[in-house]
């Protein structure tokens, strides 16, 4: 199969600059140091392809993730890292992933009891180290470790996400560096040999975490590609011309709202200004003066956030150059574990 003879609109992966990318962080963070996070691709294809990279350990976001990695043997060390209070959807996770390694983020003494009900034996205490979503305050990390311990769960160590820096660009390697003191000064305090956070935004300036959750770097989106980093755009959404409207200067593809996510900005197509999108299309007009398009036209789109564009589709088409070369289904969407 040639990439003409898929239906649009489909994600595309470029092969080769996911190889690349791959590559670039495995040198930098080999084996452990790394904890790919599977939310940025949803697909256990290319967790495959990140464990043969080296790569054993990965973060997850919901419970069916860790039961969908689980499920094709990679296993070996899941962290959930999101507060969960559902005991019944733990405890099917448990139950459905026997002999995989579990760990579980915790922020409360309710996330706290959820897990140990659940039947989950190990945690991370999650911190708040700057950006306002889950995370307890540093000075209450010790006391919820005791909290943990006392009801039997091993702690592991801390987590924070200093997800507010990722798009940084002033003073970016002091300021990770502020976040990192507070999740440091939590761990002195909990204990344990981890310490787990970052992102593909902090890859190179967070030297404090013992395992980097990056996912994002493998593919890649418009908002990430503005950043000066050796990781380069993997993905893009094919799309096909259905309208072109020649008198007044604009073109109209077959994918919108519907096929990928605008929370980080409107898409780009390379040589246009995108106007907007539509629940089924995007409007374009080609950029100084250029030619309009011809309807039926192939043209690709690069989303601006790689993770909820990707849980919109059910498989990744591979490509080394127009060839097909391999499809990754998108086998870790949605929460519900028991259709894993």
């Amino acid at each position: 199969m040639r990439i003409h003879d898929l239906p649009t609109p489909c994600l595309v992966v470029d092969g080769p600059t996911f190889e690349a990318n791959v590559a670039t962080m495995s040198a930098h963070r080999p084996g452990r140091a790394l904890r790919p996070h599977v939310k940025a691709f949803k697909a256990t294809a290319l967790a495959r392809q990140l464990h043969t990279a080296g790569h054993d350990a990965f973060c997850c976001a919901t419970p069916a993730e860790v039961v969908g990695m689980a499920a094709v043997g990679l296993g070996a060390d899941l962290l959930l890292a999101n507060e969960v209070l559902d005991v019944r959807r733990l405890h099917t996770m448990v139950a459905s992933s026997l002999g995989s390694r579990i760990t579980v983020a915790v922020d409360s003494v309710d996330s706290i009891a959820a897990a140990s009900s659940a039947g989950v034996q190990e945690v991370l205490i999650d911190v708040e180290v700057g950006l306002p979503r889950c995370g307890c305050p540093v000075d209450d990390a010790g006391r919820l470790a005791d909290e943990a311990r006392a009801v039997g769960l091993e702690v592991r160590g801390v987590m924070g996400y200093e997800g507010h820096l990722m798009m940084e660009t002033d003073d970016k390697a002091a300021r990770v560096e502020a976040a990192m003191a507070g999740l440091l000064a939590a761990h002195a305090a909990v204990g344990g040999d981890v310490v787990s956070g970052g992102g593909t935004g902090t890859w190179d300036t967070n030297t404090w975490v013992t395992e980097l959750q990056a996912g994002s770097y493998t593919l890649m989106d418009a908002d990430y590609a503005r950043l000066d980093s050796p990781f380069r755009p993997a993905l893009d959404l094919l799309a096909t011309v259905i309208s072109v409207n020649r008198a007044k200067g604009w073109a109209v593809v077959d994918a919108g709202l519907k096929a990928l996510a605008t929370d980080h900005g409107p898409p780009t197509i390379d040589g246009a200004t995108v106007w907007f999108c539509s629940d089924e299309h995007t409007t374009f007009a080609p950029a100084d003066g250029g030619e309009l398009p011809a309807v039926g036209d192939r043209i690709t789109l690069r989303p601006g956030h790689v993770d909820p564009t990707v849980a919109l589709h059910d498989r990744l088409h591979v490509l080394h150059g127009e060839e097909v070369v391999d499809t990754w289904d998108v086998d870790l969407r949605g929460w519900d574990v028991r259709r894993v």
